[in-house]
């Protein structure tokens, strides 16, 4: 069987368990999220070993955990309308064999950068990345818990996904001090905005928007910056955009409840 097809088969098997997840009882559901992220590193793994290097067992295969896991709590959270369940679920097959792509192809490349693929697996691999942050910021923001937590979880969530999405961009075969340094900062930046808009009367989807818009600006900065492309009229672009997001969200807000 051809490495494609394997990851079509991965792909399916763990829609089958999201599917699964949902149907359980709500007592074991959070421990059948658990052991299907677990399954999905295993099985990349399995896949992938082969051109798996240092930091590939824990960079590459990790953005199909987090996939897997947050799209899962999501899943959770939505209104029991079956269209919508019905939709979820097929772009969850489609997603997760879009994750399983670029993993292949950094697997392949890591340390080298040499193949023409590589451009396009780091575009869907910063989409994949915002689409599953929102995903974890939605199921933070839905617990209500306090501003400190949101600020703790929104920071812990953060820096796997921005670890690795810089990490895609150097694709260093040994992870750096500089690497774990610059996403250590953003993702604390990341847990800070949380914090703040936290006393904001915002609803959960906003505040998740909120979030991924300004997930966005840090990490098209922490890449162009690995990337050596970090000149000043990129840092203004991104900038600007953190500017009106930030705008348009205090027009969005009800302060008056």
């Amino acid at each position: 069987m051809t490495k494609r097809r394997k990851l079509v088969l991965e792909a399916s098997i763990l829609t089958i368990g999201f599917l699964a997840t949902q149907l359980v009882d709500i007592s074991f559901r959070y421990w059948v999220i658990l052991a299907l992220g677990v399954i999905s590193y295993f099985f990349s793994a399995l896949i992938l070993k082969e051109d798996l290097k240092k930091t590939g067992w824990f960079l590459v295969l990790l953005p199909i955990v987090y996939y897997v896991v947050a799209f899962s709590l999501f899943y959770f959270l939505l209104p029991t309308n079956i269209l919508i369940r019905v939709l979820i679920l097929v772009l969850f097959g489609i997603g997760a064999y879009a994750v399983l792509l670029t993993e292949n192809i950094f697997s392949v490349v890591s340390g080298f950068q040499t193949i023409q693929l590589l451009r396009a697996a780091q575009a869907v691999g910063f989409l994949i990345t915002l689409i599953t942050a929102f995903f974890g910021y939605n199921t933070v923001f839905s617990y209500k818990s306090f501003t400190w937590w949101n600020g703790l979880f929104v920071f812990l969530i953060s820096w796997p996904l921005i670890i690795s999405s810089l990490w895609s961009i150097s694709l260093e075969v040994v992870i750096s001090a500089k690497l774990i340094s610059h996403s250590f900062i953003l993702s604390l930046i990341m847990g800070e905005i949380a914090f703040f808009i936290s006393f904001w009367p915002l609803t959960i989807t906003t505040s998740s928007l909120f979030l991924i818009s300004f997930l966005y600006v840090v990490l098209g900065i922490g890449q162009s910056h690995f990337a050596g492309r970090l000149f000043k009229n990129t840092l203004y672009e991104y900038l600007q955009v953190g500017v009106i997001i930030f705008i348009i969200t205090l027009f969005l807000t009800h302060w008056r409840g």
